[in-house]
């Protein structure tokens, strides 16, 4: 594994034992321009290699992370370096490219799988890089990168399906709250839940978005909070536990999130805190959506209660980001994901349009 940090643009790079003190440029707009700047293949498909943002690390520095085994793609997937559903899956398929240079598919394919169970674009991803023939580098890299580029036309599809949601909201009630990051960060274009907030931009639309702070990790403060602020977008972090109040106040006209693993059903699994949105939500009347592609969706299982839920390590919640807030030996409980209700999800937004209301049929004649 080699790490780099550099601001963006900077040709030169600077190895481990530089100094993280790097400042970061205009990412948010480069991602839109260039989504492949946050994951990208570098070289050619029978010596290159992946090269991801380390996204730990943001807002304060930017280090990214050369994947040229497999073991360093499954790493970057478990730690958070890179996260979200579809980034996750992208990530996964050039993590494969690798593992046919080396003449370690198979292994690498089931290594890969059990870095993190409940993103089931992961999954989706594998299974089609399994279906690929003749299974050489070039051949994986070129699907590889169409699952990526793919994944920035849905993202794309998406954003232009939900506008509408917001430009029909009244012009005081303009408010969108969302939780944790479903951005051009965890996609390959300018993200699910994020999307029409992107187009609504470029439309000139006089919105203003709320971001969940999103504990314990805090990805709506130092993901969606930084990218949207740097894309010029109007955007307020507020504490988790202050979504009430500023729901109360009338300052929310709609909730949008995006999802890791959405049932037949329309239950769909988010990261923890969203459920509770989702009540809260429901309780003063705002209408609660969830925006993901079609890859998200996992057919074989009915409800929200078959997902399975990654449990985290302790450390995340007391002594996140290297500072202990809890006392030694103390014992937590560590979900990574809640399953929210489809009773509480007025639509499911995907590429193919909006399902609305959400049903297992109407999911069906959406998605067929």
């Amino acid at each position: 594994m080699v790490i780099i940090i550099h601001k963006v643009n900077q040709v030169a790079s600077t190895q481990l034992n530089a100094p993280v003190n790097t400042q970061i440029g205009q990412f948010a707009n480069m991602c839109r321009m260039n989504p492949l700047t946050h994951m990208q293949w570098i070289g050619d498909a029978a010596t290159g290699y992946l090269r991801l943002l380390d996204q730990t690390q943001l807002p304060e520095t930017e280090v990214y992370i050369d994947c040229k085994d497999v073991q360093t793609v499954w790493d970057a997937i478990k730690r958070l370096s890179v996260r979200g559903a579809p980034a996750i899956g992208i990530s996964a398929a050039y993590g494969l490219v690798i593992a046919a240079q080396k003449n370690t598919f198979i292994e690498s394919a089931d290594h890969l799988a059990s870095s993190r169970p409940t993103a089931v674009n992961l999954f989706w991803a594998i299974d089609r890089m399994k279906k690929v023939s003749p299974c050489t580098p070039e051949v994986l890299l070129a699907e590889a990168i169409k699952i990526h580029e793919e994944d920035r036309a849905m993202c794309r599809a998406i954003g232009e399906h939900a506008v509408g949601l917001i430009e029909a909201l009244p012009a005081d009630k303009r408010g969108v709250l969302t939780h944790c990051n479903a951005g051009a960060l965890a996609t390959g274009g300018i993200g699910t839940a994020t999307a029409p907030m992107y187009v609504a931009h470029e439309k000139g639309l006089n919105f203003k978005v709320y971001a969940d702070e999103t504990r314990p990790l805090l990805q709506g403060a130092r993901l969606t909070t930084f990218e949207l602020q740097e894309a010029g977008i109007d955007v307020t972090l507020i504490c988790d536990n202050m979504a009430a109040q500023v729901m109360r106040e009338g300052k929310i006209g709609m909730v949008i999130t995006g999802a890791d693993r959405i049932t037949a059903n329309g239950d769909a699994a988010n990261k923890i805190g969203t459920y509770g949105v989702a009540i809260l939500a429901k309780h003063h009347g705002i209408p609660f959506y969830v925006a993901a592609p079609s890859s998200t969706f996992d057919f074989k299982l009915t409800n929200g209660d078959q997902i399975p839920i990654e449990q985290r390590a302790s450390e995340e919640i007391t002594e996140g980001f290297g500072k202990r807030t809890a006392p030694l030996n103390a014992q937590t409980y560590s979900p990574a994901f809640d399953a929210t209700p489809a009773e509480l999800i007025a639509g499911l937004i995907t590429e193919k349009g909006i399902i609305s209301p959400v049903t297992t049929e109407n999911i069906k004649k959406v998605l067929g």
